[in-house]
């Protein structure tokens, strides 16, 4: 016998378990698949072989039996560099990979850019090779969450679904408060002129952040005012843009709230520019609560989105789907953080 063969041990099995535990390879099935109708006291010695013998599961051969894959997918229908510029879809990425780990339950990554990349990846999910799928899609009229719902996928969005005909179980920070908040701060600060760089008004949070700064105006029986109002597009050059067209058409305004971070470091460097204080002359206030608030001089006052509950919960709605239970929606609070921009 070679070393190598003297040396290469075979891989535990399921009978293995049962043998060390004292059990029925039954009673260890069940285990397996949730520890129903199984005694806590047979459940303990099961999972005490597993860890003793270093039984793993066999993937493949559970999915030919249940029918599913036993993985998940996190797919972004973005171009693939907003992926990298955006610091959000690193951190929801990182705590929806998190919450599934606690289940054994794989995610892989996906991006579909294009309609084209957006076909061919329905067709892969579709064909069984996930079990169910955390969707960060946001643009109204995306095709991808109705195809995928009516393939029978489970599928839990990130964000209020906008344009669907069809009921999707989503998760979301509750956009037009946080909006609210923010603009509540910059008035309680003395400032009146506040324009306002808004998210794409094709996506919810564009729509529901310029619905909050509008009420809270209203509220303060300042008038409604389209030329303090500029379209972003959550990029820091799509807000330095509209930051800059902002500044040409209302010199005079005094604060600013810009629906994300990322597009408010954009906004302070033409501030900068353009010889404008921060706070001084131009307070400035941002959305999110990311890196690029921290990282931004001076540090962004912002509205802070509770990411790793964003993540946990789509997790958790996306678990309850695959076991059968019907869509649900999960609204989350949003929280203002103060920090040195206003």
């Amino acid at each position: 016998m070679s070393p190598n063969n003297a040396t290469r041990r075979r891989r535990p099995t399921i009978h293995d378990v049962a043998r060390e535990a004292g059990v029925s390879r039954g009673t260890v099935s069940r285990v397996l698949n949730g520890g129903h109708y199984v005694s806590p006291a047979a459940a303990e010695a099961v999972n005490a072989a597993i860890r003793r013998t270093g039984y793993v599961v066999n993937r493949h051969a559970r999915s030919l039996i249940t029918g599913r894959s036993g993985s998940a997918a996190f797919l972004l229908t973005e171009p693939q560099e907003k992926f990298f510029e955006d610091p959000n879809f690193n951190v929801l990425l990182r705590g929806c990979t998190q919450a599934l780990a606690t289940h054994d339950i794989p995610l892989l990554l996906m991006i579909a850019g294009t309609r084209e990349e957006q076909r061919r990846i329905t067709r892969y999910i579709s064909a069984g090779h996930v079990d169910g799928v955390l969707l960060v899609s946001s643009h109204t009229g995306d095709p991808v969450a109705e195809a995928l719902v009516h393939a029978g996928i489970p599928v839990v969005m990130c964000g209020q679904p906008m344009g669907h005909s069809t009921r999707l179980a989503h998760v979301a920070a509750d956009d037009r408060d946080g909006a609210r908040q923010m603009v509540r701060h910059l008035l309680t600060a003395g400032r009146r002129r506040i324009g306002t760089v808004t998210g794409p008004l094709d996506t919810p949070g564009g729509v529901e952040r310029l619905a909050g700064y509008r009420e809270v105006l209203a509220d303060a029986g300042l008038p409604a005012d389209d030329s303090l109002v500029e379209a972003g597009d959550y990029s820091r050059d799509g807000g330095a843009a509209a930051a800059s067209a902002l500044l040409t058409r209302r010199p005079d305004l005094d604060a600013l709230f810009v629906a994300s971070d990322l597009m408010a470091q954009g906004a302070l460097a033409v501030l900068e520019r353009a010889g404008r204080r921060v706070p001084a002359d131009v307070a400035v206030g941002g959305f999110d609560d990311s890196t690029a608030a921290v990282g931004s001089r001076p540090a962004l006052t912002t509205i802070r989105q509770p990411w790793d509950r964003i993540s946990a919960e789509m997790v958790r709605v996306l678990l309850s789907q695959i076991g059968g239970e019907d869509s649900s929606a999960v609204i989350l609070p949003t929280e203002l953080i103060r920090r040195e921009s206003a």
